[in-house]
């Protein structure tokens, strides 16, 4: 049997708002054979997704940086041996490109239909996708199609984007597919509780280079969302390029 450096491009780990602990993380991590994550907050952490009239507060800005720092602290050394850690930076409405270090892989936007907007309007927006421009981070995008439409359409249609979930929860893979949205040369997509029939359909019509292995933990585990890989028996090249290459190139990390 072929052995893998696998990466978890999309998984959730905090302790404020939600009992997501790391302790309980690790072992399902290695238990699966999985060497690295990509870490991201839980959204409780970030804004209060209950109220679509959420009003930022310093509260919830300092709530935010303790939930990066709870990251960081991963990547750090606090993870413990064998595993590598790349964390995202989850940005909302303040926009703080200022806290957004040269540790963060990537940038993670989210949000939701019924859960508060994004100000895309705010001169902060256009400066925070520059510095990302800049540093070149890939942005998890999870978003209504609509908004999805227009964050590539009119504000950064250059930068690497990554639809999760094949588009589960951002209007569909097939409403995607149809706005042309799969087509494009830098938006990627990660596997995380996608049905195999999309994920089979995304892979014999636009290849296994856009293409990343997640499991977005907790509403699903590494060893079920990876058996869903394992067992398409792709040749070893598209698997390897799944399960970690496309996350490390994508990310500007050494393979």
């Amino acid at each position: 049997m072929m052995t893998y450096h696998i990466i978890d491009s999309h998984l959730h780990t905090g302790i404020q708002n939600v009992s997501w602990g790391w302790e309980n993380v690790r072992p399902l991590l290695v238990g699966a054979g999985i060497s690295g994550v990509g870490v991201i907050p839980p959204v409780e952490d970030i804004y209060d997704r209950y109220d679509p009239r959420f009003t930022d507060s310093p509260a919830w800005q300092d709530c935010r940086r303790a939930a990066h720092r709870y990251l960081l602290d991963l990547k750090r050394g606090g993870a413990g041996p064998g595993l590598e850690i790349f964390p995202y930076f989850f940005v909302w409405n303040d926009f703080a490109w200022e806290d957004l270090g040269p540790e963060y892989a990537a940038i993670k936007w989210h949000r939701h239909a019924d859960e508060p907007v994004y100000r895309y309007q705010d001169p902060r927006c256009r400066e925070f996708l520059e510095v990302a421009r800049t540093r070149g981070l890939p942005i998890l995008l999870e978003e209504t199609l609509e908004n999805t439409l227009f964050f590539l359409d009119y504000l950064a249609g250059d930068l690497p984007v990554i639809i999760p979930h094949l588009g589960g929860l951002s209007g569909g893979y097939v409403p995607l597919d149809r706005a042309g949205v799969w087509g494009r040369p830098r938006v990627y997509a990660d596997t995380s509780t996608a049905a195999l029939p999309e994920i089979k359909d995304f892979l014999r019509r636009y290849g296994s280079d856009r293409l990343m292995f997640g499991s977005d933990y907790p509403f699903s585990h590494p060893q079920t969302e990876l058996a869903k890989i394992l067992g398409l028996n792709l040749p070893e090249t598209q698997t390897r390029a799944i399960l970690g290459d496309n996350f490390r190139r994508l990310c500007g990390l050494a393979l």
